[in-house]
């Protein structure tokens, strides 16, 4: 596991300060296109060829946020050789959990179709969720809905395993309202599909809000059994709101440990 002392000593050396002030300076205006039940917005430079792709996956409890709550990730991530998109998905109470996962995969679907033309890799895509988006990302690429999927990037859920959380008291109101149906939770486990398999590369990141490193650490090693290469954030110095805006800040210690573990993952 990588702790934050290590990484805050390596974060002056990953991230220079003339990038992340870049990234702040620069707002990127992205493409926005329909992607059928929803839209996404593509940011990528002029000229880009071939660069590897973040797709990013919002949060907000499965009823709320949008594609446009990506903070400094695009500007940061143009400046460091990627694309980025943001995709939306329908929301709760209009869809339920099961929709959205369709919809996360009819999205990437499309991304991969059509990347090329924004000058990114369709066979380089990593998919980055925060909350509920990061437990869309975990379900979706467990399950083999995001076929070629080259890692998964995930910030801070209680929802990797529904059925545990709930013997544990850990339903809350959002969670209950997000997971009404028992009959259903295993089949919305991130947990339930690791099976047997070598998945892509995981990086698993938890905040100091309650009961997210237990669930993290849980679900890590489940992954690790299955030979699935994993890193393991801890990200106790973060809210949970804070693990996901301060990406691509000047010096932070997660930034830094994400774009270690993409120099691994993407080779």
């Amino acid at each position: 596991m990588i702790d934050r002392r290590t990484l805050l000593l390596m974060s002056i050396a990953l991230l220079p300060a003339s990038a992340s002030a870049a990234s702040r300076r620069r707002s990127p205006s992205p493409q926005t296109f329909d992607y059928g039940p929803a839209r996404l917005d593509i940011y990528s430079r002029d000229g880009a060829r071939n660069l590897p792709v973040v797709f990013y996956i919002h949060g907000g409890a499965w009823r709320a946020g949008n594609r446009t709550n990506v903070d400094s990730k695009p500007a940061f991530l143009l400046d460091n050789g990627f694309c980025f998109v943001s995709i939306d998905y329908r929301l709760l109470p209009k869809a339920d959990v099961a929709t959205q996962a369709d919809d996360v995969e009819r999205a990437y679907r499309y991304v991969r179709a059509n990347i090329a033309k924004h000058g990114g890799d369709p066979e380089l895509i990593v998919v980055m969720g925060h909350s509920a988006g990061c437990h869309l990302a975990a379900l979706t690429g467990l399950r083999g809905g995001l076929p070629n999927v080259a890692a998964l990037i995930l910030g801070d859920t209680k929802a990797y395993d529904l059925e545990a959380l709930a013997r544990s008291g850990g339903m809350t109101r959002a969670y209950a309202r997000a997971f009404p149906d028992p009959a259903q939770w295993r089949a919305l486990s991130p947990a339930a599909h690791v099976g047997g398999r070598k998945h892509p590369p995981t990086f698993i990141a938890y905040s100091r809000a309650s009961g997210r490193a237990t669930v993290s650490r849980t679900f890590a090693e489940r992954l690790r059994a299955t030979g699935t290469e994993v890193t393991l954030f801890d990200g106790s110095a973060y809210s949970h709101m804070s693990i996901d805006r301060a990406f691509g800040d000047e010096g932070d210690a997660l930034t830094s440990a994400v774009m270690i573990f993409l120099k691994s993952a993407l080779g």
